[in-house]
């Protein structure tokens, strides 16, 4: 049974063609077409979720794993806009995300009708391509499909593909017809490097910086770092969602850096800086480069660059694996004490982390420690945005496991739907860890039905946003609750509702007994509740970052 609808069926037979598999569709009737064609397609998985907010995170998380685009499907109207978050967190991750919507046709636009907005073009500001299908126009409209799926397959991120349908909706056909749409594979035009000019400057400067973003976990790319840190003359900064480990790359940056003062700051700063990988989480370091900046910043990714530090001054847009292993039959090691002096105070850090931690009480900080501690090697970890992220920072983390961050805008809005999806396309154990404040926005993401057994959640409920008690400024104003949002929420009926297996803990010993179980199997997937002194947590943080 497909549709009878022809715009149905070119959308359908384009993404079967661009080897889309999976789509994620929440209900509706104005995509009825689109809904029975694509359920009914063999070589096409379809998911079902409600809230599209949480549908479209949850296909991010897939596409994020699966590293290939997903097709989101809505009907008409408001649905189309709860797209939005994710379609902003897809554009700056670069997560290739296909939104079709159905609309209706344009003589019904601004007339009064239900459920009718204006839908054309409306991601304009943070979408690769807008593909507006008119019925009747199959050839502009398959030139228009093609389009919006190339660009979404070569250049990492949303497009939008509008499909205006009038009535009847529900008409089927028995078969399926079949559209030829012109593949191509891109030319790719390799980018002329002058090594030798960046040699002439690497090759005389003693204080040199690797940073990485965010980044996909990447087997070459560590093995070409190995290479670099080599060189007395290069420090390599990494961070939780690098997914880079060495013990000469400095990971916690934020515990190498806050406690310096502006003579280590000037001793620290690089005369070359080459930046790799996606958005960077420590203020810190932003903050730092942006005041005590490189003589030269040269940034490698194949897709897109970030004058993050306005210092930008050469663009790479190649392979990062490919331009460092070519770069380094030019480059040569230089003398210098600038590895040697930082990685010490790196170990110095790290001796005073581990004295404070011995003492520390019940608090956020502790519990992360403890939860880091026991995940098991080769999990997946989501870990939800503001501190929680920040928590994960100050930890040297297992280098067998995975981490991930909806770092692109940084919100709290869709963590869990994320976390869920990217559970759903791995076959490995997926731990999420955040915040009470990301979980309960986005508790409507537990209303799927395609959440893993294995899928373990970890919320640490400090009864509001613990952040805004540690950054300087809120608790100074007269309106401090409108900032932490304090509130006695509790995730344990939600877990009955969704049937989720729950636990709560709110002590180090319960903590600890908990934790020795909480990741074995199961026939239900599981919350773990861990309550937090609010009143002390951001004291524990402030005095953590004194005795540094």
């Amino acid at each position: 049974m497909y549709p009878k609808k022809e715009l149905a069926q070119l959308v359908i037979s384009a993404c079967h063609q661009f080897e889309i598999d999976t789509v994620v569709i929440s209900p509706g009737s104005r995509n009825a077409p689109l809904t029975i064609g694509f359920s009914n397609h063999p070589a096409i998985e379809t998911l079902s979720v409600v809230d599209e907010r949480c549908a479209a995170f949850f296909a991010m998380g897939i596409a994020q794993q699966k590293r290939k685009p997903v097709a989101i499907v809505c009907s008409s109207g408001s649905a189309l806009l709860n797209y939005y978050p994710a379609i902003a967190e897809a554009f700056y991750s670069q997560i290739p995300l296909i939104v079709i919507s159905a609309d209706r046709p344009k003589h019904l636009i601004d007339v009064g009708d239900g459920q009718t907005i204006r839908q054309e073009n409306v991601f304009e500001n943070h979408i690769l391509y807008s593909a507006n299908l008119v019925e009747g126009e199959t050839e502009n409209n398959k030139a228009l499909i093609t389009e919006a799926l190339q660009v979404s397959k070569e250049k990492m991120g949303p497009v939008h593909i509008n499909v205006p349908f009038d009535e009847p909706l529900y008409e089927t056909v028995e078969e399926l017809k079949t559209f030829d749409f012109p593949i191509t594979i891109a030319n790719e035009t390799k980018q002329s490097v002058d090594f030798e000019k960046l040699a002439s400057i690497w090759n005389i400067s003693t204080k040199k910086m690797i940073l990485v973003g965010s980044n996909y976990p990447d087997v070459e790319l560590q093995e070409v770092l190995e290479k670099y840190i080599e060189d007395e003359s290069t420090l390599i900064f990494t961070e939780t969602t690098s997914n880079l480990y060495h013990s000469k790359f400095i990971n916690s940056i934020d515990k190498l850096i806050f406690p310096l003062t502006n003579d280590d700051y000037s001793e620290l700063q690089p005369e070359v800086l080459i930046t790799l990988g996606g958005l960077v989480i420590s203020k810190k370091i932003k903050q730092f480069l942006r005041k005590y900046q490189p003589k030269h910043h040269w940034h490698i990714d194949k897709l897109r660059a970030f004058d993050t530090y306005f210092t930008l001054n050469e663009f790479i847009g190649e392979n990062p694996v490919e331009v460092l292993n070519q770069f380094l039959e030019f480059t040569e090691k230089v003398d210098s004490n600038y590895q040697f002096k930082w990685l010490q105070k790196k170990e110095e850090r790290a001796i005073k982390h581990q004295e404070y931690l011995l003492d520390c009480e019940y608090s956020d900080l502790k519990i992360f420690e403890a939860v880091l501690k026991t995940i098991p090697d080769n999990s997946q970890v989501q870990i939800s945005n503001s501190s929680t992220i920040r928590y994960s920072q100050l930890f040297d983390v297992n280098p067998t496991l995975r981490i991930f961050c909806n770092r692109g805008t940084s919100g709290i809005d869709g963590s869990t739907s994320t976390a869920i999806g990217a559970a759903f396309a791995e076959d490995e154990q997926t731990i999420f860890i955040t915040g009470d404040l990301s979980f309960f926005y986005d508790s409507n993401a537990l209303w799927n039905n395609n959440i893993p057994k294995n899928f373990r959640i970890i919320i640490l409920n400090n009864a509001g946003g613990g952040i805004f008690r540690f950054i300087p400024g809120p608790l100074t104003t007269n309106a401090a609750e409108y900032f932490e949002t304090p509130h006695n929420l509790t995730a344990e009926h939600l877990a009955k509702m969704y049937n989720f297996e729950y636990v709560s803990v709110k002590d180090s010993v319960t903590l600890e007994k908990e934790l020795n179980s909480f990741y074995t199997e199961s026939e239900q997937p599981k919350i773990m509740e861990v309550f937090t002194p609010k009143e002390i947590n951001d004291v524990v943080l402030k005095n953590y970052f004194k005795n540094l």
